[in-house]
């Protein structure tokens, strides 16, 4: 632990130390210009400064590390090559504790708890000397936030370390024996972070000002409980602190589906949990530093503008669900008319559209392209790019918007209310209630005038198109698992589809399924912008029927996959070797 902290720890207290001599008597004497921790924190000004340098530990990608982990899931396809070729260890399921993964993740996740605490402590002390109501007002709701964020850090280092067990820091280390901690047991480290997000729901308030927003609320405490709760399979539970956050906290879904996926709308009204990055005044830093802007490892791999890695691109099952995704033809938002006035409707639903870039869309633009083949090059059985993370919508390319550094002002989304709505709606799946998880599985669908489920006629939304289609818990459940989780928030949150997937107890059987499915691909012909005939060659994914296909072209995916995950060593990150060489303590 102490290589790991102190190799990424943000100096809150800075030493100015001043060369006057080396006499005895000087060694003995207390250095006047040094701020120590006892002359740093004096009051809430102090306190809120600290707070600032643990938002700034949040904000640190690696704290989530969205691409690792999407990587290690049905999800994604992900490789820095072109497919079928991959080396990717995530995505081949052989990485081990020595990987950069859980490496990076588990030093950030210990960083920002470290300045957390500093924070913790430091209230407690300075606590003691208000004088007024406003004084403990204030410190009360700059400790809350203090403690939601290492609760949160906490909850998810349970819920992706080593089953749940890792060291606990409840205090700020200052002798080198305390860096040293052992392992705590799953069931303490729960009781911790669970006793953290309490307080925090308890202190914070509902909501902030504008020129505060993005700083945590009740409303996300609450939805991290209720997520505690469902990841341990007590959905009646789970269910009330869901209910709570939809009914109590002011959340709404948003009109578009695509406010929730660019710098467009930051901040909204679906938004219970979000890091804000920003590209302003942030010339000074380096092409890789990833400070107050998205990390630029991000934009990189999930774009598919020109000059790019691409890698993380959506699997094969994911881009034909998007592409057959059904439409709601009674929702005006699918009619589009061209130049000449004739009507049809769209080709891809708007959930598709915003969420992931196909050559033949041919309603959505793409780099500030009118039609999307036209921003991106496709060829290779490179079909299909997730549009989330990237400025698509207001740059012709990434290094255009930021010139040698390829980095994004795009805030990450970790908890939005559709993610509670469907969350809600597993618990009501369980418990027996199917109409009521209709309900809200039709919410999600009718914002982006997606086709409704159940009999036509029927449900919240009479008037709108349904599959017509008669639902029981089990065929429901498995539409949430493989359609509207995926469709709805994909390459989003938190690591959250591997927790899934782990605890519905599907990831093997899953990765063997999907390995058996082959794939090939069409050649699309566009017009580019100075209206040119290009083909895009092998852009337009089909899925073969079972068997051995007659065809040379054709391929799958998580063949490695399937034949390497063993639950033990891959359905958690491992502890890692950065922790294990360095902490003497760690088994005790």
């Amino acid at each position: 632990m102490k290589t790991t902290i102190t190799k990424r720890l943000f100096a809150i207290i800075i030493p100015v130390l001043a060369f006057v001599g080396c006499s005895d008597d000087f060694l003995e004497q207390t250095n006047p210009n040094q701020i120590s921790t006892e002359t740093f924190w004096k009051d809430n000004k102090d306190l809120e400064q600290g707070l600032i340098g643990t938002y700034k530990g949040f904000a640190n990608a690696n704290n989530i590390n969205l691409v690792g982990e999407l990587a290690r899931t049905d999800l994604a396809w992900a490789s820095g090559y072109q497919r079928p070729n991959n080396t990717n260890e995530y995505y081949l399921q052989i990485f081990n504790d020595a990987s950069s993964v859980p490496n990076n993740k588990w030093s950030a996740n210990y960083t920002t708890i470290f300045r957390a605490n500093q924070v913790i402590e430091a209230a407690a002390k300075i606590g003691e000397t208000y004088t007024t109501e406003k004084e403990k007002e204030e410190g009360l709701i700059i400790l809350a936030q203090a403690r939601f964020i290492r609760g949160y850090i906490y909850f998810n280092l349970y819920n992706t370390f080593n089953k749940g067990a890792v060291p606990i820091f409840d205090f700020v280390p200052v002798k080198e024996s305390e860096f040293y901690q052992p392992i705590a047991s799953a069931e303490e480290v729960k009781k911790f972070y669970m006793e953290d997000l309490k307080f925090a729901s308890e202190n914070l308030p509902v909501s902030w000002e504008d020129k505060e927003k993005g700083r945590v609320t009740a409303g996300a405490a609450v939805a991290v409980m209720g997520q505690s709760y469902l990841y341990e399979g007590d959905y009646e539970t789970a269910s009330t602190y869901f209910k709570s956050v939809i009914d109590d906290y002011g959340y709404s879904l948003t009109p578009n589906i695509g406010s929730n996926f660019t710098t467009m709308d930051e901040f909204n009204e679906e938004s219970i949990l979000e890091v804000g990055y920003s590209l302003d005044f942030k010339n000074e830093l380096g092409a890789w530093d990833g400070r107050d802007v998205a990390n630029p490892a991000y934009v990189r791999q999930f774009t598919g503008g020109d000059g790019t890695w691409r890698g993380a691109i959506p699997a094969n099952w994911l881009i034909l669900k998007y592409r057959d995704e059904p439409l709601d033809f009674s929702d005006s938002r699918n009619k589009v008319v061209d130049e000449e006035g004739n009507e049809s409707f769209r080709k891809f639903s708007l959930r598709t559209s915003w969420s992931v870039a196909l050559v033949d869309d041919e309603d959505m633009g793409y780099y500030l392209r009118e039609k999307t083949g036209q921003g991106s090059i496709f060829n290779v059985r490179m079909t299909a790019f997730w549009r989330k993370h990237t400025n698509w919508d207001i740059t012709r390319s990434e290094e255009e918007l930021s010139p040698g550094k390829v980095r994004s002002g795009v805030n990450e989304r970790l908890i939005r209310l559709a993610e509670i709505y469907l969350q809600y709606a597993e618990c009501q799946i369980k418990l027996g209630n199917v109409d009521e998880a209709l309900v809200y599985i039709n919410r999600v669908r009718r914002r982006s005038g997606v086709q409704l489920l159940g009999l036509n006629g029927t449900g919240e939304f009479p008037a709108n198109d349904h599959d017509n289609k008669s639902y029981d818990a089990q065929s429901l459940m498995e539409h949430l698992m493989y359609t509207e989780l995926p469709l709805e928030l994909s390459a989003e949150g938190d690591g959250n589809r591997n927790i899934d997937l782990r605890r519905w107890g599907v990831k093997a059987e899953r990765f063997k399924e999907l390995a058996q499915r082959r794939y090939t691909a069409d050649h699309y012909t566009l017009l580019d912008e100075e209206g040119k005939e290009v083909t895009r060659w092998a852009s337009i994914l089909k899925e073969l029927p079972a068997g051995d296909p007659d065809i040379d072209e054709n391929w799958n995916e998580f063949q490695e996959a399937a034949n390497n995950y063993n639950d033990d060593l891959h359905a958690y990150w491992p502890l890692p070797n950065s922790e294990i060489i360095s902490n003497p303590q760690l088994n005790d």
